[in-house]
């Protein structure tokens, strides 16, 4: 009988293949002192060890660079910092000095009272660095015991799906997608910096797993899909053929993908559709131009912070926004501000102490707090603005008076560009993403403000039905089509029409071909994906009649339950779409 985990979808792609279960770890360090003549000869071997680990980092750092780009090679930046943080060094001499410890039962302490302090945090962003911290650690430790580096998991050299309680960044990039066909963890998050290196390497992943290293056995056959965040171990004829198929599908969807990508997005009665793509970084912009974005609907820019111990520098933003600008000329760019806060907290933020942090110091909140922060990123936003139909996204806005402070403090930059003589274009667009039930209840009162909205389905079906999108646990109660949340989005598109502002969905539901009907439908003719889901979701658009979505709209927005809303939407789209490829994104229940 197939045993089903589910976890996060961390990196595209469907594998079959044998597991191989890889059991890395910090290496044990005895304790040991030595004697006081020895101690400065130990002060000696760490800096020693340092020293050489710096400089195999810069070797990784330089071939991830060359093979994969300079961004992906900015992830090793935190480890060559821990290497010099003052509060490790310092406090492992002090051990070496004070103590009479070896080097490495110091500096093996150290790091284990920051690893407990990040710990006792609490913070989800903080806590994906961990295994950055045990990266290094274990780097520099191997040096000091004169143990093998970590990193080769090819094995006898047969393809395999590796499964691991976490990984770390210098393993991963080390890896031979050839051999290692997907990557299945207990830990970990899209952030974490392995699943960025993964994504970037083309190999499959799910992390979040939970217990999936200790479920799974060596060698036992597997099935995992990146895509929607599911590993099948052993799995029957059934299971093998369903997801043969789906790979069958996206397998032709590629080779259509140049014919597709020259395609409009329009549908069969002629109502165009702006398809545009969510970007995490700029290595992604290539892509997203191959499968035929038309421009970028959202552009995170956390990766600016993400393990960061500094501010991002005003000039580094600006080239990086100035990039996805040139990359889509006379096309909207939409640059979302920092979503900093709940997941994604920088080292160098100070975090609170909070319960509940995804309803906490978060996004625009993060921003208006720390101008030192924002203002560089509104200035860099508004130089690139020159390249392009560059517009600002504001995340989780509530309020009229955030939207209010933040045009004002854009007027402030806009005089100091004129003053220094920077050019910038003045009539760039300002919007907010529509994420909670206050923003889309408070709609025409934004609209007053703003120059567009973006709905933001993926926190705004968790914030409307009360149930964490990323605990599985609850993944039956996540349900994009609940009257609630259809309701919500008929609301702001009607607002929006009424203001004669664009209105656009760059969540999820986008990319599911019955949230793409029901949101033509409800006359939201701008939607935004991740770009591998760009010629899908195309090939869907083109399939229906914008005449039968409104009719589907109509009665689901009459429907008094899901299922209703669920079953009206699969009977307006008709078999023109193989749904079952797509049922497993969420709990639903397809007739």
């Amino acid at each position: 009988m197939s045993t089903v985990r589910d976890g996060l979808a961390v990196s595209e792609g469907i594998s079959f293949g044998p597991v191989r279960l890889v059991e890395w770890q910090v290496p044990d360090v005895p304790h040991s002192m030595v004697e006081t003549e020895q101690v400065e000869d130990e002060v000696a071997r760490f800096d020693g060890a340092r020293g050489r680990a710096r400089e195999r980092l810069r070797d990784i750092q330089e071939a991830t660079r060359e093979r994969l780009g300079t961004l992906e090679a900015r992830i090793f930046d935190p480890q060559l910092l821990m290497l010099d943080d003052v509060e490790v060094v310092d406090g492992t001499i002090r051990y070496i000095r004070e103590n009479r410890l070896s080097a490495a039962r110091a500096y093996h302490l150290r790091m284990l009272e920051i690893q407990a302090l990040w710990i006792r945090t609490g913070n989800p962003m903080i806590l994906d660095r961990l295994n950055d911290l045990e990266d290094v650690m274990s780097r520099v430790l191997r040096l000091l015991l004169d143990l093998p580096e970590p990193g080769d998991v090819t094995g006898d050299g047969r393809p395999a799906i590796l499964v691991a309680r976490n990984l770390t960044p210098s393993i991963t990039v080390q890896m031979d997608p050839e051999v290692i066909l997907a990557i299945a963890t207990d830990q970990g998050t899209r952030t974490s910096h392995w699943a960025i290196l993964a994504r970037s390497m083309e190999i499959p992943a799910v992390a979040g797993l939970v217990d999936i290293s200790r479920v799974a056995r060596e060698g036992q056959e597997a099935i995992l899909d990146g895509r929607v965040g599911r590993v099948v171990l052993d799995p029957d004829e059934r299971d093998g053929e369903v997801y043969r198929q789906r790979k069958g599908q996206i397998r032709a969807w590629e080779e259509e993908l140049v014919e597709i990508a020259r395609m409009d997005a329009v549908t069969l009665d002629g109502q165009p559709v702006a398809l545009r793509a969510n970007l995490d970084i700029p290595a992604e912009t290539a892509r997203a131009v191959q499968y035929g974005a038309e421009g970028v609907g959202l552009f995170r820019t956390e990766f600016l912070v993400v393990g960061r111990n500094a501010m991002p520098e005003e000039e580094e933003q600006y080239e990086a926004y100035r990039e996805i600008a040139e990359a889509f000329p006379n096309q909207a760019v939409v640059i979302r501000t920092f979503d900093l806060g709940g997941d994604k907290f920088p080292m160098f933020l100070h975090m609170p102490a909070e319960e509940n942090p995804f309803l906490g110091w978060r996004a625009i909140r993060v921003c208006l707090d720390r101008l030192e922060l924002f203002r560089p990123q509104l200035r860099a936003i508004l130089r690139a603005s020159a390249h392009g139909d560059v517009r600002i996204l504001l995340p989780l806005v509530n309020d009229v008076e955030e939207v209010v402070r933040v045009r004002e403090l854009l007027a402030e930059e806009e005089v100091r560009l004129k003053d220094e003589g920077i050019p910038f274009h003045a009539g760039y667009k300002l919007g907010v993403l529509v994420e909670t039930p206050a923003a889309a209840l408070d709609a025409a009162e934004l609209a007053r403000h703003c120059d567009f909205f973006s709905i933001g389905t993926n926190d705004l079906i968790q914030y409307t039905l009360a149930v964490d999108r990323t605990n599985s646990r609850l993944a039956h109660l996540y349900n994009p089509f609940h009257p609630a949340v259809v309701r919500q989005l008929h609301q702001v598109s009607r607002v929006a029409r009424a203001a004669g502002i664009e209105v656009s969905v760059c969540g999820e539901m986008a990319a599911h071909p019955l949230g793409a009907f029901l949101l033509l439908g409800l006359n939201i003719t701008a939607l935004s994906v991740a770009w591998p889901s760009l010629p899908e979701v195309k090939k869907v658009i083109r399939s229906f009649r914008m005449e039968s979505a409104r009719e589907a709209a109509r009665k689901a927005l009459a429907a008094p339950t899901s299922a209703d809303v669920t079953r009206v939407l699969v009977e307006g789209l008709g078999d023109t779409v193989d749904l079952s490829a797509f049922s497993g994104r969420w709990s639903l229940s397809i007739p």
